[in-house]
């Protein structure tokens, strides 16, 4: 009886090491938190901050916000990519927001996002 239990143990664990994988690491320098802000100044000469976020994950995929003072007006996930050193943010499920074709450029002091017209998307927080 012992003999059979220790190799049922045995075939077990063989396959639960066998089935096992390792998850790759990423490491890329888009991991983290990104935003952007506006003040915006009304005809009342009230003021109004307006932030844009993403949060880029290690599985390719993120969350974006836009928040107005206070309230968060937007969320959703997007999905990105790099291909070379471009980086493709894709939306999901806002038809009306175009996919974001970025670079990271590195400063003494920070990093920004780019656009590919060479305007600032966002900067690392």
């Amino acid at each position: 009886m012992t003999k059979k239990f220790l190799s049922l143990v045995a075939i077990c664990a063989i396959v639960f090491l066998a089935n096992c994988s390792r998850i790759e690491q990423n490491n890329d320098p888009i991991i983290g938190i990104w935003s952007q802000s506006k003040i915006i100044t009304s005809d009342n000469s009230s003021k109004q901050t307006v932030r844009k976020e993403w949060i880029f994950n290690d599985v390719y995929l993120g969350r974006y916000h836009e928040i107005n003072g206070t309230t968060i007006v937007l969320k959703t996930d997007f999905n990105w990519s790099k291909q070379g050193d471009i980086y493709t943010i894709e939306y999901r499920g806002l038809e009306d927001k175009p996919n974001n074709y970025i670079t990271i450029q590195n400063l003494e002091d920070n990093f920004l996002l780019k656009n590919k017209d060479g305007a600032t998307m966002a900067i690392r927080e």
